[in-house]
């Protein structure tokens, strides 16, 4: 399984979790049967490139997003593409990570992702 959080620098376990998942500059990605750990660039139209976050990290093999707070258009992204997204995430990208593998951090619905995304960012 592969898991991804967005990075807010230059990615990595020890960089901070990203608020603003389409807009982070790295995703830091680990990959649960081997462990290892890779940081991919945000290519996204977001930040002058071709396509949405969910669309590229598709196409990465991601299986599951970590994330601070979305949208429920995001989350419906993420879903047509059958990438899990979970929310909650803060802390560094290793902390994430840990939280998640001990069930702490809800899996992101139509009901709790506006209002996280609304909570963390002040839309």
């Amino acid at each position: 399984m592969k898991i991804c959080v967005p990075s807010s620098s230059k990615g990595g376990l020890d960089d901070l979790v990203g608020q603003h998942f389409g807009r982070v500059p790295t995703y830091t990605i680990k990959d649960t049967e081997t462990n290892e750990i890779r940081t991919i660039e945000n290519k996204s139209e977001h930040m002058g490139g071709v396509g949405l976050p969910p669309e590229l990290l598709s196409q990465e093999g991601i299986d599951v997003m970590l994330c601070g707070g979305l949208g429920d258009k995001a989350v419906q992204q993420f879903e047509q593409f059958g990438i899990q997204v979970y929310v909650g995430a803060k802390g560094t990208v290793e902390e994430t990570i840990m939280e998640w593998e001990a069930g702490k951090l809800p899996k992101a619905t139509s009901e709790n992702a506006c209002q996280t995304h609304e909570h963390h960012h002040q839309h």
